[in-house]
């Protein structure tokens, strides 16, 4: 996970020029900071190791796909041969 940093004192200081007072403004950049840090942000490295992760599925999904259409394919031909001898 990437690291963002956070500079409370100045997130305190524009808080406390805004009106808060002291303590107010302490607790909301704590509150912030707790926030920031259980948040879970997507690195680069995060989206490429799902992009691959997809690949591969969609290439099993492929497989199974051309395996049962073969099936299909081939229970269709069976059936119109048999179709044919009977008439």
């Amino acid at each position: 996970m990437a690291t963002i940093t956070f500079d409370t004192h100045r997130f305190v200081r524009k808080l406390k020029d805004a009106g808060f007072e002291e303590k107010q403004a302490e607790a909301v950049a704590d509150a912030f900071r707790d926030a920031q840090a259980e948040a879970e942000s997507a690195t680069r490295h995060d989206l490429k190791e799902l992009e691959l992760s997809l690949k591969a599925e969609m290439q099993a999904m492929e497989y199974r796909m051309t395996i049962k259409l073969g099936g299909m394919m081939a229970a269709s031909v069976a059936i119109v041969a048999a179709l044919v001898r009977l008439l």
